[in-house]
């Protein structure tokens, strides 16, 4: 049997696992979470059976000590075959870590509608509609996005969903690690503190942000629990 172990990363403290950790605690599932953002070390894949990697304000092409650190120590997870689920930054350093790279996109996403007043919605392509981790879903998918960059994906990486303004938004690399730009992980405890100490959402109205995130609640966790749970069995962790 598998170690049922998993390491949750934090870039920075007010990313949490949100969602995630509801669904970790309801199928018993041990984790440990480290903060990067206050000193802490990323731990070596021995002890663990899954990575969970979080955003920040961080960019994966930082030439900072944590941001290599944290690129070398992903590489050795993926160098094990562990199965990872990246968002956001976490997508970042994991096309990375895998030989892609990451730049500025032309528009920066943030929020729940584009510059329009529409959702921001990803599109699943033909491998993402064949993919496990999108059992159950259907496409097109509301999401919540919180970032001014993107990746290039290189030729051992499969493209699952696409965005209108931001092309590459759900990445596949082996067998079971995955990268999502949006923030599955949200929930309404985790979006009131962001609007309260991000630099971009504290520039929104919070009481339409919340608003948002009220009429898409029941869909938006649907979908998110859907995914993660898929991610688990992927992992032969449930």
């Amino acid at each position: 049997m598998p170690k049922k172990n998993v390491l949750i990363v934090k870039n920075i403290t007010r990313e949490s696992p949100g969602l995630i950790e509801e669904i970790l605690n309801e199928n018993n599932i041990n984790f440990d979470i480290v903060d990067l953002s206050q000193g802490k070390n990323f731990p070596g894949p021995s002890k663990y059976s899954a990575l969970f990697v979080f955003g920040g304000p961080d960019s994966a092409n930082d030439d900072t000590t944590k941001m290599k650190s944290e690129i070398k120590r992903i590489k050795q997870f993926l160098a094990r075959n562990m199965p990872y689920f990246g968002i956001c930054l976490g997508m970042q350093t994991l096309v990375m870590a895998a030989g892609g790279e990451v730049h500025k996109n032309h528009v920066k996403e943030v929020g729940f509608r584009d510059t329009n007043g529409k959702n921001f919605e990803i599109e699943l392509t033909n491998e993402g509609k064949k993919d496990p981790i999108f059992n159950g879903i259907a496409s097109p998918i509301k999401i919540f996005h919180l970032h001014g960059e993107t990746v290039k994906l290189a030729s051992n990486m499969k493209l699952l969903a696409k965005g209108k303004y931001c092309t590459n938004q759900v990445v596949k690399i082996g067998k079971n690690a995955y990268g999502f730009q949006g923030h599955l992980e949200l929930n309404e405890p985790l979006l009131k503190e962001w609007t309260e100490k991000d630099d971009d959402l504290k520039l929104m109205n919070s009481n339409s942000l919340i608003r948002d995130y009220k009429m898409l609640k029941s869909e938006y966790e649907r979908n998110s629990k859907t995914i993660i749970n898929n991610f688990l069995q992927i992992s032969g962790l449930k």
